[in-house]
């Protein structure tokens, strides 16, 4: 009757132990799972989306400012010079 008892104890410790790992492993995916699906909405999230529409859009539209620009200082350069031959020499 001794014997049977400690071989009563020892599958329901083996059983015990083996539900905990069932849970560790459980919230494990949980949590590895959920830290997965953060990074990923991170990275490509709408969000992310959004930001890499809206850089490209001022891309674009620094290209066309610097376009501008590089226009109007020839201009201005252009009219500078100009000027300079204009003046009397000294």
């Amino acid at each position: 009757m001794n014997s049977h008892h400690v071989l009563d104890e020892f599958h329901f410790n083996r059983r015990k132990k083996t539900a905990l790992l069932i849970v560790k492993l459980f919230f494990l995916v949980l949590i590895v799972t959920g830290f997965g699906i953060y990074v990923g909405d991170l990275l490509f999230g709408k969000n992310s989306l959004e930001i890499l529409l809206n850089l490209q859009d001022k891309k674009v539209l620094f290209k066309k400012e610097i376009k501008q620009y590089k226009q109007e200082n020839a201009t201005l350069q252009k009219n500078y010079f100009e000027l300079l031959q204009l003046e009397p020499d000294n």
